[in-house]
């Protein structure tokens, strides 16, 4: 059983549909159910498509680098190489709001 939507068409979009439905001689209704399936089923192969094409790149680069060796040395010598000009390396600090600065301001009093 089909479930009653709503949805907004730009008004160019809805003359066209009315002019189509007219010369067709079919309901908007189908046609804009017509109109939907192709799309949906367009955009799920093109998805599906991608996916299979990164899936697919994954696993040559997996196959070339089976523990991820190479990157992880490479993460390793770039963490080397850039940390002393790092300004966060080895540092941690929380920034204080209103609060947190009357309470430091309570407690210190």
């Amino acid at each position: 059983m089909a479930k009653a939507s709503t949805h907004r068409l730009d008004p160019e979009i809805q003359a066209a549909l009315e002019n189509l439905s007219r010369v067709l001689r079919q309901p908007k209704n189908r046609l804009i159910n017509e109109a939907v399936k192709l799309y949906v089923e367009l955009k799920g192969w093109k998805i599906e498509h991608e996916l299979e094409s990164t899936l697919n790149k994954l696993r040559a680069h997996r196959r070339n680098d089976p523990n991820f060796e190479r990157n992880i040395e490479a993460f390793v010598e770039a963490e080397a190489k850039l940390s002393a000009s790092d300004p966060a390396e080895g540092r941690t600090e929380i920034a204080e709001g209103p609060v947190q600065t009357k309470i430091q301001r309570l407690l210190h009093a």
